[in-house]
């Protein structure tokens, strides 16, 4: 046993993977072998067999607190957020002062926008271990979606006066400055993301150097590849424009959903997809490093709208299925990504937001798909015009986007193509927003057609539904 922690001590993965399995094989009703190998399998970020491995030790050992703290973060991970809660309260029960279960429990806590009690798991996390830095990191995000901005950052720094070199408080910190408007610091902060778990099997690796803004591109070309969402692609694909005027051949990478209404956009000599074979690069970008590779400031936003188009001949095909109306058309989304990790805050049920199909419009959906909790609302609505799977992709919706007067969405996709296409946009926010809405603000300076509304209170749409009825009614949008 001691030469098989020895071994995860030295990071010696392979070796402490063979051991640990030979344990299990030799001894299968002995739970230590069947928890190490399940951390050693999730540091290998080997998610399904560790899980398994998890379970096993769990059921092996049902006193251990690190076995149920372990199973409990593993299945956060793989977004089974109620079994995960099971396991980690069980754990803190079997020890009140493990701090890793606690602080684990606060973030679960914080997924699903029990705000106030993460908060306090943190903060009893923080009363045992002082410098945990895991806990100062989670604190400060909770701190952050709670609004408390400067007691978020606050949490930030000491974990960096503690460990300078933690990848999560610096990329934590970096949202908050670009929320608050420190590009400067925020942009340069924002790389950091590389180095935390959530980006390491994610992150690319070429043998070409990055560009930073430092190196001439004239007569260079420069691979501009896709990360995150799709509406960070939709949102940062702009950029391509200004590489290009930069002297450089640009190579945009993106998703098969976003390659037909990407095509044509300004400054992209090549358009390929993720499974495309890539052509010979001299450097390459990823798509959020071009705000600090170009110097964005609040002042020098690139906001050039429309940079996206609808193709004609789909808009035209759109235009024939269309219900005829005299009525003014408005697109509808009200949810988005049901994994992302902020969903809870983004996305509102159908029931509260159908509220706004009293008004004298035509409602068309613009989601291709409807969550299971929504269907009996949709159901009760014939005259919302949905599609479903006909959108296949988003030049699709771009190009029944284009046939409306007026987008009404939650912070998903479907608000950065309707607002990158000049259509006029009203984005619902939740509480705290995302960086990229900045602050108390009703505009953007990233899309000035676009229309903010925000929540004056954490989870609660209704002076947003209230606010937005009131705007349609008085046909606000015209």
């Amino acid at each position: 046993m001691q030469a098989l922690i020895a071994l995860l001590n030295q990071d010696r993965l392979i070796e402490g993977e063979a051991a640990a399995t030979e344990m299990t094989e030799r001894f299968p009703q002995h739970g230590f072998g069947w928890k190490l190998l399940g951390v050693i399998l999730k540091l290998q970020h080997r998610h399904g067999p560790a899980l398994r491995a998890m379970h096993r030790a769990a059921q092996l050992l049902p006193n251990d607190e690190e076995a149920h703290s372990n199973l409990g973060m593993a299945l956060a991970e793989a977004n089974e957020l109620s079994a995960a809660e099971i396991f980690l309260r069980h754990a803190v029960t079997l020890n009140p002062r493990h701090a890793q279960a606690l602080s684990n429990l606060g973030n679960l806590l914080s997924r699903q926008g029990r705000l106030a009690d993460a908060e306090a798991c943190q903060r009893q996390a923080l009363e045992i271990e002082p410098n945990y830095v895991a806990a100062l990191c989670n604190l400060g995000s909770t701190l952050h979606d709670l609004g408390r901005i400067d007691e978020a950052n606050a949490s930030y720094r000491r974990a960096l006066e503690i460990e300078p070199d933690c990848a999560q408080a610096q990329w934590n910190a970096s949202m908050s400055k670009l929320l608050t408007c420190n590009f400067a610091e925020g942009w340069e902060q924002y790389e950091w993301r590389w180095q935390t778990d959530a980006f390491l099997t994610t992150k690319r690796h070429f043998t070409q150097a990055q560009w930073s803004g430092r190196q001439s591109l004239q007569g260079k070309t420069i691979l501009l590849h896709a990360e995150q969402g799709l509406g960070d692609i939709l949102q940062f694909c702009r950029y391509a424009k200004i590489v290009a005027a930069h002297g450089a051949t640009v190579i945009l990478q993106v998703p098969a959903a976003l390659k037909t209404v990407l095509s044509g956009l300004a400054g992209v000599t090549r358009l390929i997809t993720d499974d495309d074979p890539l052509p010979a690069l001299d450097l390459h970008c990823p798509l959020l490093s071009l705000p600090l590779a170009c110097g964005t400031t609040l002042a020098s936003i690139p906001a050039d709208i429309p940079y996206l188009f609808a193709q004609a001949s789909i808009t035209a095909m759109w235009r024939e299925r269309l219900p005829a109306t005299h009525l003014p058309r408005v697109g509808v989304a009200w949810s988005g990504n049901p994994l992302h990790r902020h969903d809870y805050k983004r996305s509102i049920a159908l029931s509260d937001f159908a509220d706004l199909f009293d008004a004298q419009s035509q409602f068309v959906c613009l989601q291709k798909e409807v969550r299971n909790s929504d269907q009996n609302v949709l159901n009760a609505h014939p005259d919302l015009v949905y599609f479903g799977d006909a959108l296949q992709d988003f030049a699709q919706t771009a190009a029944l986007i284009d046939l409306l007067d007026l987008v009404i969405t939650v912070d998903t996709a479907v608000a950065h193509l309707a607002a990158a296409m000049g259509k006029t946009v009203w984005i619902l926010l939740p509480f705290q927003a995302d960086w990229r809405w900045l602050m108390q603000r009703s505009d953007s300076p990233w899309y000035p057609n676009a229309r903010l509304f925000r929540q004056t209170g954490i989870n609660d749409w209704s002076n947003v539904i209230s606010e937005v009825q009131y705007a349609l009614e008085n046909n606000e949008y015209r």
